[in-house]
């Protein structure tokens, strides 16, 4: 799966442990996220989409 998280983190100024954070996972959560190697929960894509200030599938590429 595709994401386009590290072009929304670079708009917000979002370092990947900032939006850690956010959404209450580890950083190397983010990264596997942002490398298309990890699915998210459809609950996950929900935070990372609304700490991203954007919808799920403007986030992420099904």
């Amino acid at each position: 799966m595709k994401t386009r998280i590290k072009e929304f983190r670079a708009r917000y100024d979002l370092t990947q442990e900032d939006l850690a954070r956010k959404v209450g996972v580890r950083r190397e959560t983010i990264v596997f996220l942002e490398k298309g190697k990890y699915n998210p929960s459809l609950q996950l894509a929900h935070d990372v989409a609304k700490a991203l200030k954007a919808k799920i599938d403007e986030v992420f590429v099904f």
